[in-house]
């Protein structure tokens, strides 16, 4: 006899309306990381008797209070995050550590999963929800079909759950990945003023060079990596050059013969304002003094090689 005739008080639907919400499920499932929501199978039609046959054959497999695993509980880190912000409810978002880690902003090692939720909500085991009611469009995006806070919103919410240096490279991540927006970020600031979170992350933006610190030493050796492959001289590392004026400054890489100096860093249009006048002093001076300033981004040192190493030859003349 067929499992489903042991279903009891639930009316069975015609078998091609049958096979079509099988579909519809599977479907779901896959397009969220193998889980979802009670309130989402009844829209799709089921009944609540059909849900709770699901559930009693192992079809459906409870993870929170109305969300569940489709056929297994071998979730990945994104069926977790996905359950959580389902079990939260319409409206919530990925949040702070956990949102970041989606983005692959940093990684995280905490056993709950953080979620952004319009309204209060209850206890739900292996579940962090912070509240925040005043979320405008900007604010919510989706990564991988994940509902999740903006780059800019995540990068606030770790100011007020981690220390600065943590953010400054939060940030810098962000550049190397193109996803760091200034103007984004000036706005999430002026509207969440006196949020947690604000003064840290203002004073990132104030003072920090975002995109430097990747780390440094990580930059260097992929920079110098790849002028050994395309047969370039070694140029002097982290050195301080001096000014007829009697100004220092360190340059990055330097060419001595050639003065040419390399300097590495992150987008400087995304970049905070202060940065960028301290970058464009710098090189005026350097041009005064004789020296001619060639800008390179981790994006450009990571994704063109050819097109770096290609500039610095024609610089030192080798092409």
């Amino acid at each position: 006899m067929d499992a489903e005739s042991d279903l009891v008080g639930a009316e069975r639907p015609q078998s091609s309306t049958r096979l079509w919400r099988r579909r519809e499920l599977a479907a779901l499932a896959s397009a969220q990381h193998g889980v979802v929501a009670r309130r989402q199978l009844l829209s799709l039609g089921f009944s609540r008797d059909e849900v709770k046959w699901m559930l009693g054959n192992r079809r459906l497999l409870a993870i929170h209070s109305g969300v569940y695993a489709a056929g297994h509980l071998a979730l990945s880190q994104k069926g977790h995050w996905m359950a959580a912000v389902l079990a939260c409810g319409p409206g919530a978002l990925l949040s702070h550590r956990s949102a970041a880690a989606l983005r692959s902003l940093r990684p995280t090692a905490i056993s709950y999963v953080e979620v952004l939720v319009p309204t209060e909500r209850g206890r739900i085991a292996g579940v962090r929800p912070y509240l925040c009611r005043r979320l405008l469009a900007q604010d919510r995006d989706e990564v991988d079909g994940i509902p999740c806070t903006s780059v800019a919103l995540t990068l606030l919410n770790l100011g007020a759950v981690l220390p600065r240096r943590a953010v400054e490279r939060a940030c810098d991540e962000a550049e190397v990945l193109e996803l760091f927006d200034l103007a984004a970020l000036d706005d999430v600031l002026e509207r969440f003023r006196g949020a947690r979170g604000a003064a840290t992350l203002r004073a990132v933006r104030d003072d920090h060079p975002i995109g430097t610190t990747r780390t440094r030493h990580e930059l260097e050796e992929r920079a110098l990596a790849l002028v050994g492959r395309h047969g370039i001289p070694l140029p002097a590392v982290d050195v301080t050059v001096s000014t007829p004026a009697g100004i220092g400054f360190e340059a990055d890489f330097l060419w001595r013969r050639e003065r040419l100096v390399l300097e590495t860093d992150g987008l400087r249009f995304h970049s905070t304002r202060r940065q960028i006048e301290r970058d464009r002093r710098k090189e005026a001076e350097l041009v005064r003094a004789g020296y001619r300033v060639v800008r390179m981004t981790w994006r450009q040192i990571e994704r063109e090689p050819q097109t770096v190493a290609l500039t610095l030859s024609a610089a030192l003349g080798l092409s």
